[in-house]
């Protein structure tokens, strides 16, 4: 199997069916780890481009990560057809499979957005599960129960010391919906006051949070 370059651009990636498209955005010194940042919902006009996994990315190159942005199944050149979070977490698995064999001594970082999320807590938890956890997991927006749309999400398991960020106004994924699932598992939810699902104007405060989130994965897997 040939060594990826990880050069910033578009690269494409053998997936479980077919090319699964990435975008990468690589700092201009060595990595201290590699961020596979996910995008919101597909169906509603979702891609790795979106705004607020570009950010993100943007930002953990800037704080000298590898930062890589698949496209899920059927967004631009990756091939395959939505599968509602089951296949794009098979998906997910390649990459951190792949990933892992090019870069062996980097921590891995699990972010995602929206839709992103339910897929990188899912494959958070399988990873976990194996015994092969990631170092690090920032989600936002993180659907669960019935959102807007009619679409349901059914989160199972528990992760220790992930963010979970949430907007205090999110109108797709009611705050109420996410503390109602946090409640029984105790688990810590960051609102920012006034943001939307979007997180509009507060996005500096999404990008903080994570980026200070991250860099303690950098610093555990350092000792």
């Amino acid at each position: 199997m040939p060594q990826l370059e990880f050069r910033t651009g578009t690269l494409l990636l053998d997936g479980p069916v077919g090319a699964m498209e990435l975008r990468i955005d690589a700092p201009a010194e060595p990595a201290r780890g590699i961020a596979i940042v996910a995008h919101p919902h597909p169906l509603l006009g979702g891609s790795a481009m979106h705004k607020v996994p570009h950010l993100l990315a943007g930002a953990l190159r800037d704080a000298s990560w590898l930062a890589v942005r698949p496209n899920f199944r059927g967004v631009g050149a990756s091939q395959g057809s939505h599968d509602e979070g089951n296949g794009e977490m098979q998906d997910m698995l390649e990459l951190v499979a792949r990933l892992r064999s090019e870069r062996p001594s980097l921590p891995l970082a699990l972010i995602g957005f929206s839709f992103g999320a339910f897929v990188q807590w899912r494959t958070a938890i399988a990873l976990a599960e194996r015994g092969d956890p990631a170092q690090s997991v920032a989600l936002a927006g993180l659907p669960t129960g019935e959102v807007e749309g009619g679409r349901r999400y059914e989160l199972e398991g528990n992760l220790s010391d992930v963010l979970i960020v949430h907007g205090e106004r999110d109108e797709r994924v009611p705050l109420r919906a996410v503390l109602e699932w946090a409640r029984p598992r105790s688990q810590p939810i960051v609102v920012v006051p006034g943001a939307d699902h979007f997180f509009g104007s507060k996005l500096p405060v999404l990008r903080a949070l994570v980026l200070s989130h991250v860099a303690r994965a950098e610093w555990g897997h350092a000792s």
